[in-house]
């Protein structure tokens, strides 16, 4: 399996909506790595890395997030693979 990695930052109201938390839950159950944090400008900014399909997955749920998040875009840029194992909140 190819693993592919991409950095993301998410705009909107993200930060105090548990974006993180289920971006974390979410990756989990997708079976990617990475890291997810908050940016002082209020975006969401993530690695992650894994099979193009499920990353496909995992970035088309960044573009609504979860329930109580109101996201207004999104940035995905390719990056290099870091060989993660698990995807962290940091």
């Amino acid at each position: 399996m190819k693993i592919e990695a991409v950095h993301i930052v998410v705009r909107g109201r993200v930060q105090g909506v548990w974006f993180r938390g289920s971006a974390q839950a979410l990756a989990a159950d997708l079976d990617l790595a990475g890291w997810a944090r908050n940016c002082p400008d209020g975006t969401v900014e993530i690695h992650v890395e894994g099979a193009r399909a499920k990353l496909d997955k995992f970035i088309e749920w960044c573009k609504k997030g979860p329930p109580s998040a109101d996201v207004t875009g999104i940035d995905v840029t390719p990056v290099a693979p870091k060989k993660m194992e698990k995807f962290f909140i940091r």
